[in-house]
């Protein structure tokens, strides 16, 4: 019963996770991490899929291992959540709510830029 539990959540977490890469103010990296601790859990093959995803599995990966994110994977998220939140702001009418759109882009520019830069590293010559 109890796996069921974390499977369930961890299940939700990935759904939560994908739209987050869409969504501003949804953060993706919190929810791949809660999947990934429900998954180890509740079910070796939903935490051997989620590690073995060719899209979030290296980014758990590296998570994981304290290598940080990629330049690429930090501007692109930078682009789409500002385009976003301008996109959003943009639509609204009341200004106290644009302001308060500021918090979430704030945050996650500020986690961002404080998480590690993932590089990588060149290949060594062995003569």
């Amino acid at each position: 019963m109890i796996k069921i539990l974390f499977n369930t959540i961890g299940t939700l977490a990935v759904i939560l996770a994908i739209l987050g890469i869409f969504l501003p103010l949804l953060p993706t990296t919190p929810f791949l991490l809660l999947a990934s601790a429900c998954y180890i859990r509740g079910s070796d093959r939903l935490h051997s899929w989620l590690l073995n995803n060719k899209v979030f599995g290296p980014y758990l990966a590296n998570l994981h291992n304290g290598c940080g994110i990629t330049m690429r994977s930090k501007i692109t998220a930078l682009i789409f959540l500002w385009a976003s939140l301008a996109f959003s702001a943009w639509l609204l009418n009341v200004g106290w709510l644009r302001l308060f759109l500021l918090i979430p882009g704030l945050g996650v520019t500020i986690y961002l830029l404080k998480t590690k830069t993932l590089t990588k590293k060149p290949p060594t010559n062995h003569n």
